[in-house]
């Protein structure tokens, strides 16, 4: 699952504090590039603004006709955020799906691989303790310095791009996802495994269009209202990812 808790922050107050620490930005640093008052705690509050992952994954029950109306809005946000789906390429991506032990299949694989002297990233969830452990680098969680970094570089970028004919910001999930790549590319790691939040055919993960190895961990009857309610259905939803 891709579940979180989520702070009671409406809509304006997340403008209001975006254009408080915006302002603290310029008067600061410049600019969003080198983040000196915008704490780590800061970054994981407007995070907890974003559309939360119930309502995200309501909007993917409504959608789900169309997988492509999925994966052609999370293209959208990437090519606002600086990035294109051919720049992934370069990630040699891993990507695993699965009712059941994707993510230990996962970390076993990231585990194994920086054993042998690559450098890893690993992109999962949900995260146990602080958000900051969806995102790995030789299996170790990003520091809070770095994960405020991209994040509030992130956010600046997709503010600067909204216009009316889009939402300006991703939900939860699709934000974090965005962020993992713009960190895996900066870091230059060797490899990336990236882990399915929900399904695989419809999930936002599956804009990656040239991984390196496909996994697909046991199988299961789980999350029916969106990926079907037989087991053949669900195995169709799995192998999206291929």
């Amino acid at each position: 699952m891709t579940g979180a808790r989520f702070l009671p922050v409406s809509w304006p107050m997340a403008e209001k504090f975006w254009w408080e620490v915006s302002m603290e930005w310029q008067s600061s640093s410049g600019g969003p590039s080198a983040v000196k008052t915008a704490s780590f705690q800061d970054a994981v509050r407007m995070l907890n603004t974003l559309q939360t992952n119930a309502s995200y994954l309501e909007q993917v029950k409504r959608e789900r006709g169309d997988p492509q109306t999925q994966l052609e809005a999370m293209e959208v946000y990437l090519a606002r955020s600086g990035l294109q789906v051919e720049d992934l390429d370069q990630l040699n991506i891993i990507h695993v799906t699965g009712t059941k032990g994707k993510g230990s299949t996962c970390a076993f694989t990231e585990h194994i691989l920086r054993n042998y002297g690559l450098k890893t990233g690993f992109f999962s969830s949900p995260h146990l303790v602080q958000v900051r452990e969806r995102i790995r680098i030789n299996g170790q969680p990003i520091s809070p310095e770095l994960f405020t970094k991209h994040f509030w570089r992130l956010y600046h970028q997709l503010e600067k791009t909204k216009d009316g004919s889009c939402v300006s910001m991703p939900a939860y999930f699709r934000f974090l996802t965005l962020m993992a790549f713009h960190v895996f590319l900066q870091e230059k790691v060797d490899l990336a495994v990236v882990e399915v939040g929900i399904g695989g055919a419809y999930d936002c993960t599956n804009i990656i269009r040239k991984p390196v190895v496909c996994g697909v961990s046991s199988l299961g009857i789980d999350h029916t209202s969106l990926l079907g309610d037989t087991v053949e259905k669900i195995a169709w939803q799995k192998g999206g990812i291929f």
